[in-house]
């Protein structure tokens, strides 16, 4: 359960206090969260700075980090919990790593005939089990907008995946949700990706092809869309936005159609 008391959590809000402007800044930012209500912005708000309370940001030398900045990153960390109640979604660590730029870390794969591959490969972003998550901060700052990429919400949905255990592309799921519901229609899913990327690996897919590499991948990469680009999701696979949605509780393509009534600076841009 969630470890802060009710006199410890109003103690740090008393102690760290976000600044009216400094907020209206973030979220001019991060346009994901337009079309929140008052109440989850009051709670994001909140929790951002229980975020930050439980998480160490250790920033290497090329980044700086002040408030704004830093609420930045919490307020995309947080955007994904907001209706999950109070159980520590985020436990099992501690520290979060910012790089000046994409990092380069040695990988391994095993094979179906059983040999094993490794190699370096560039990331911009990883989530260890029971380690810590690294980021490549101007990934950060390209995050938070309607447009299908979302690099704090794509490492830490690996981390609500580790909750039970490796990372497989099943997070822990509510007690009215099915698990056999949810493994069929992610499979299915990440089966026809695959096919489409069989046929032809250069396929101009609405989903990222990198949700191709492994059940782990699928989901991450889906969690991104389902907040930045619920209506691409939508298009390409509606029962994994329907599935997605009954696991974090919200329906973002919702917002994102109310935004787009109303604001044309939210309608879709021709290529």
């Amino acid at each position: 359960m969630w470890s802060l008391s009710a006199w410890r959590r109003q103690r740090l809000l008393a102690k760290h206090p976000i600044a009216g402007d400094t907020w209206q800044r973030v979220r001019e930012h991060l346009t994901i969260l337009d079309g929140i209500s008052p109440e989850q912005d009051q709670w994001l708000r909140e929790a951002c700075v229980l975020f930050l309370a439980d998480k160490h940001l250790t920033a290497l030398p090329g980044v700086e980090l002040h408030q704004e900045q830093r609420l930045l990153l919490a307020a995309q960390a947080q955007l994904p919990l907001m209706n999950l109640g109070d159980l520590d979604w985020y436990q099992g660590f501690h520290e979060i790593v910012l790089y000046p730029d994409d990092f380069v870390s040695p990988q391994r794969h095993r094979d179906s005939s059983g040999v094993e591959h490794e190699w370096d490969g560039e990331h911009s972003g990883e989530a260890w089990q029971q380690g810590p998550v690294i980021l490549a901060w101007p990934g950060v700052l390209a995050s938070g907008n309607w447009e299908g990429y979302n690099l704090v919400i794509h490492e830490l949905a690996h981390k609500l995946d580790m909750l039970n255990g490796d990372a497989n592309g099943l997070p822990p799921l509510h007690n009215d949700m099915r698990v056999q519901e949810w493994a069929s229609v992610m499979q299915s899913a990440y089966d026809d990706l695959n096919r489409q990327l069989d046929a032809n690996p250069d396929a101009d897919t609405e989903i990222d092809p990198y949700a191709a590499e492994n059940p782990a991948e699928f989901f991450a990469v889906t969690s991104e869309y389902f907040f930045s680009a619920p209506d691409l999701l939508v298009n390409s696979y509606p029962q994994v936005y329907a599935q997605l949605s009954r696991f974090y509780r919200q329906d973002p393509l919702a917002r994102l159609a109310l935004l787009q009534a109303r604001d044309p600076r939210y309608q879709p841009q021709d290529e």
